[in-house]
């Protein structure tokens, strides 16, 4: 991109507010920004980082991330990229677990690599990095300024990133320089981004797509480990000030500027797309998202962090098909499945399956284990063999499959459907409940803010019951209110073919939610406050 168009603008970065009140931006073009991560490549190289080092990446959003990590690539060096703020425990493991050679960080960053001294253990280097957001790679006469790129194979390892960890501990995914390829073409083609759009990522990580795909990155004014403290109004401005085309988001994140948007009258009238995933988007921004969005269109694609994207749907196939399906027990759309993957339902097995032969297939309409293959699936966890024998399986060929971990099915349309977590499923006497079956029922009343679908007692005969997070505080120190909202959700839910078997209610004041969306609810967290400190409201069934 710096060769095809090198006066483009690569980056903009905010540094404050001009006298008229608008962002003002530091702006690289492609070309500047492949001198940047030239003089990155430099530094790095100097200290002593060669091809295939571990690098732990500990920098800013925006500029020093997306030249260091270019950096990195090019030499063929291996960053390492950890989410902020997963708590200081889940960090330090995912560090000692890794074992970087090298630390790219900020000064508390370098600071906490000395003062943890045994998950830093293996780090032999340390290349700072200023602690600003525009701080920009000190340069000497002599410093390149084009990236010296090696020739590394489709097949070599290029990143480890982590999983949120919402179901489970955070494990790194290696990621090979072939798949990241194939990533970037998927994305291309199956939302037709061109070169030149102008995207705000409300994700660090997937800045890094951009420069790959002829992009503008506008950093978004945002603390990426506390996604859902935005300032929605911070966000709309950078988008109407700068011609957004394209952006991606967490759907709690995007459910506050659709609100903020319909509070103010505002419409995003440049954007052609968002994309929203990490959670099932809620109807409410399905529907407020046709109006802000008057040219363009809500996407949510489907996937993990292991593979992505399997599926995409959008908010026409959502409101015009499948979100009454959704209220009346379905499931969650999740559309067609994207071209190059390969999906099959399976039937579930806790136990690691070796081989395909091993697994049972499941005709359309019934609920099983989703698998996966295609050009973005990768083929293991880092330095975690047993984690990795439980979610992949060799096909004949020698392909991979790996295992979601979810619950599903495809229908006659050969659409895919997401019902929920394997692991999160409620295994009751009557059969298994799964969260998307029967949340959306719960989450269709206005003094609801959001549910969790959570099995209390023995694992193996769990009573089913739903936490509920009230919009209306005072049902929390209330317990009149709370059984009368208990009473309405009862007779809302009554005839539901699977929210009509709950009738024990729990309240919470804050779901316990991931860091990097925001979005995914923890529920086997709830299971087990309910069980230890929670109060259970029972409904009577037949009242």
């Amino acid at each position: 991109m710096a060769d095809a168009q090198p006066g483009v603008a690569a980056l903009k970065i905010p540094r404050g507010r001009t006298s008229h009140g608008d962002i003002d931006y530091l702006t690289l073009s492609f070309a500047e920004l492949e001198t940047e991560a030239a003089a990155w490549q430099h530094r790095l190289v100097s200290a002593g980082v060669g091809r295939g080092d571990r690098v732990l990446v500990m920098v800013r959003q925006g500029l020093p991330l997306i030249a260091s990590v270019f950096a990195l690539f090019a030499t063929g060096a291996v960053p390492v990229v950890i989410d902020p703020g997963m708590g200081r425990k889940s960090f330090l493991r995912c560090v000692e677990r890794s074992r970087p050679k090298a630390l790219l960080g900020i000064p508390l960053a370098r600071i906490l690599s000395h003062v943890f001294r045994g998950a830093f253990k293996s780090v032999s280097i340390r290349v700072s990095a200023s602690g600003t957001t525009t701080a920009r790679c000190k340069r000497g006469m002599d410093t390149p300024t084009r990236l010296a790129v090696a020739d590394s194979a489709p097949d070599e390892l290029a990143a480890i990133l982590f999983t949120s960890g919402s179901t489970g501990a955070p494990k790194g995914v290696c990621y090979e320089h072939g798949m990241f390829a194939g990533q970037v073409e998927l994305i291309r083609r199956t939302f037709d981004i061109q070169p030149g759009e102008i995207d705000l990522p409300m994700l660090p990580i997937f800045a890094l797509f951009n420069p790959a795909l002829g992009m503008t990155t506008v950093v978004p004014e945002i603390d990426p480990s506390k996604p859902a403290t935005v300032d929605p109004a911070k966000v709309v401005q950078a988008i109407t000030q700068e011609g957004i085309t394209n952006s991606f988001g967490s759907p709690t994140l995007w459910l506050k500027i659709a609100r903020h948007c319909q509070r103010q009258g505002l419409v995003l009238g440049s954007m052609k797309r968002v994309l929203s995933a990490g959670a099932p988007v809620s109807p409410e921004l399905w529907e407020l998202m046709q109006s802000v969005l008057a040219h363009g269109t809500l996407h949510s694609p489907y996937g993990a962090t292991e593979v992505l994207p399997v599926s995409s749907i959008d908010a026409s196939t959502v409101l015009g098909e499948t979100a009454a399906l959704t209220l009346a027990g379905k499931g969650t759309c999740v559309g067609k499945i994207v071209s190059e993957n390969k999906v099959r339902i399976i039937a579930l097995q806790e136990d690691p399956i070796a081989t395909l032969a091993e697994t049972t297939p499941l005709p359309a309409g019934k609920i099983g284990e989703i698998i996966v293959r295609g050009p973005t699936v990768t083929k293991t966890y880092d330095a975690l063999p047993e984690a990795t024998a439980r979610a992949k399986i060799r096909d004949a060929d020698g392909t991979i499959w790996h295992r979601i971990g979810d619950c599903g099915y495809l229908d006659d349309a050969d659409r895919l459907w997401f019902c929920g977590r394997a692991a999160e499923r409620v295994r009751t006497a009557h059969g298994p409940l799964y969260s998307e079956q029967v949340e959306p029922a719960f989450n269709n009343h206005a003094g609801v803010r959001r549910s969790a679908l959570i099995g209390v007692g023995p694992s193996d005969r769990q009573r089913a019951a739903i936490v509920i997070e009230p919009r209306d505080p005072a049902v929390l120190k209330a317990s009149a209110k709370g059984r009368e909202l208990g009473r309405q959700l009862r007779d809302a839910t009554r005839e539901h073919p699977h929210a009509g078997r709950i009738t024990l209610f729990f309240f919470h004041p804050s779901f316990p939610v991931d860091v990097r969306h925001n979005a995914k609810i923890h529920r086997l967290t709830l299971a087990n406050w309910a069980e230890t400190e929670g109060v259970g409201l029972e409904i009577d069934p037949k009242k």
